[in-house]
């Protein structure tokens, strides 16, 4: 049952909508249909019904049965309490339960904030206590890690956790699948609500919350599929945390459900496992990191495995560089997509027509002709085309302000509601975008973004700290690690300290320091602000120096 549409999308206190008249003009286009994911589902079900839509090392799903399921598990949820509106952190690894969960809590109309398997205390009770989260719903283990002792430390913080759902093995807590009970009718969200939350990998210490809504994260499903030419041929491999924005919707495995085509779940991205499935599956894209794709190409020359099927290999989330793009086609036998996009909304493809030294020298065009891009430099006036300057867009599926983050918006975006970014980009001659690198003081380490600011706020907690500075060391593997430069008190810390201390303070793996170099002080710009640029250049020479 819809909730009644004349009244519009429900407000959601710390939700910047977009205005009345670029929301009439998105869906005039029919870039908007008035769809919410709960009746998406519905038409997915009736249309593809018995066919396989999920596949897992466990069960495989039927698109009837994932509807049926998410329905169950709504009504469950309605029954413990659960209301629309209210946020659950969603934290599950590569299983099938992940969609039944999110169909279900988007069905009742509450809020999922899908967070990854690698966060820890740190993030996830951060998560808990800004969005007053009322339920966390967790795997029992994954990847040698217990989360329902991660659990039980965030229901001792977090007060307004009143559930934790377990998939597998509760524990002291409850059973996901004892939670399923039989549908009874539920008011729909509108398809203007904000139907869930992504996090962005912004250069702050205070992680920020992305509020996705149902037409504008269906439009780009929709789009994306249409340009990656899925069908219900498509089979998906999802090697990806889940939740990625990439490897959900770019066009991800929501592309391959509504295209009515088949999404096989990896629990690691690893050759070994990732092309035994390839073979099994018979499948025909998936998605990468560009540090990921490297092993791949490598792997590829002795596999055992037959990997014939594989039509496209997608490549995001960093900067591929050129030569290892163009090894691609001659490594797996497909096509190379390069992707570059954000969980804020611009997502960029090249082309299955495009000539090859765009695919392999680019990252493509944008989705929509109503993305609109302007690049600018540091005093926001527009470059010539070739110039490095500020990516700033704004579109029918970018958003128009982080949830309750006024302060930060005001910075974020323009007061004509482009957003920034933070990319150095410049415009290639075909009108491609080519990404020169990061404005904003981040980190990315093969694809997860480190918060320079966040891991700096840690170190200082340390009583032997007294100042530091986190910056990019450059690494063939990963495209960047973090290097931290502390400046010690009296008492001088060795780096296994330190880094154990990190550990403690519950960050996750990815965001401690590959390596930590003590330095009397820091230096300084003639403003005074910390040299972070002679930094990055000091060990960048001395490892090429030194090997080390």
């Amino acid at each position: 049952m819809r909730a009644d549409e004349s009244r519009g999308p429900q407000a959601l206190d710390g939700f910047t909508p977009w205005p009345p008249e670029f929301a009439d003009r998105y869906r005039r286009a029919g870039h908007w249909r008035g769809e919410t994911f709960g009746e998406w589902l519905h038409a997915r079900a009736a249309r593809f019904g018995d066919r396989v839509a999920l596949v897992d090392e466990r069960r495989r799903l039927s698109y009837r049965e994932l509807d049926t399921r998410a329905s169950h598990l709504a009504a469950g949820l309605s029954r413990l309490g659960i209301r629309p509106r209210d946020r659950v952190v969603v934290q599950l690894p590569n299983v099938v339960e992940f969609f039944e969960v999110c169909f279900a809590l988007f069905r009742l109309g509450a809020l999922p904030v899908l967070a990854l398997p690698a966060h820890r205390r740190s993030e996830i009770s951060y998560f808990c206590e800004f969005t007053e989260a009322v339920a966390y719903i967790i795997a029992d283990k994954d990847g040698g890690f217990d989360y329902r002792k991660l659990a039980e430390e965030i229901r001792a913080e977090a007060s307004t956790v009143k559930h934790v759902l377990v998939a597998g093995e509760p524990g002291p807590f409850t059973a996901l699948e004892s939670v399923y009970d039989e549908p009874a009718p539920l008011p729909e969200p509108a398809p203007g609500d904000v139907a869930f939350f992504q996090l962005s990998g912004g250069s702050t210490g205070v992680p920020k919350l992305i509020p996705r809504t149902h037409d504008d994260y269906l439009y780009s499903v929709r789009a994306s599929a249409e340009i990656c030419a899925l069908d219900e041929e498509s089979v998906y491999l999802v090697t990806l945390p889940v939740a990625h924005n990439f490897p959900l919707s770019s066009p991800g495995s929501l592309g391959a459900l509504h295209a009515g085509g088949r999404v096989v779940l990896s629990r690691r991205p690893s050759p070994d496992e990732a092309f035994l499935w390839i073979e099994k599956e018979r499948v025909t894209v998936t998605a990468v990191v560009p540090p990921l794709c490297a092993v791949w190409l490598e792997a590829a020359r002795n596999t055992r495995h037959d990997l014939s099927s594989l039509r496209l290999l997608q490549v995001g989330g960093s900067k591929l560089s050129v030569e290892v793009a163009r090894r691609v086609r001659g490594a797996l036998g497909c096509t190379l997509q390069q992707v570059f996009g954000m969980a804020e909304g611009l997502v960029n493809y090249t082309r299955f027509d495009d000539p090859e030294d765009v695919i392999v020298e680019t990252q493509g065009c944008p989705i929509s002709k109503d993305d609109e891009i302007r690049i600018v430099d540091d005093d926001d006036r527009d470059v010539d085309v070739g110039q490095v300057g500020h990516l700033l867009t704004r579109g029918p599926y970018t958003i128009r302000g982080y949830y309750k983050a006024d302060t930060h918006n005001e910075r974020a975006f323009t007061r004509d509601g482009f957003y920034r970014t933070g990319d150095l980009v410049r415009r290639a001659p075909s009108g491609a975008l080519v990404v020169e690198g990061r404005a904003k003081d981040q980190i990315n380490r093969g694809g997860e973004k480190i918060a320079a600011e966040e891991i700096e706020n840690h170190l200082l907690a340390h009583p032997a700290v007294r100042d530091v500075a986190l910056v990019s060391m450059p690494d063939v593997f990963l495209g960047e690690r973090s290097c931290a430069f502390v400046v010690p008190r009296e008492r001088t810390p060795v780096p296994r300290e330190l880094t154990a201390f990190l550990r403690g303070r519950g960050l996750a793996p990815y965001k401690i320091p590959d390596r930590i170099e003590l330095l009397d002080e820091l230096p300084k710009t003639s403003v005074g602000k910390v040299d972070k640029k002679a930094l990055r250049h000091w060990i960048a020479d001395k490892i090429a120096q030194k090997g080390q």
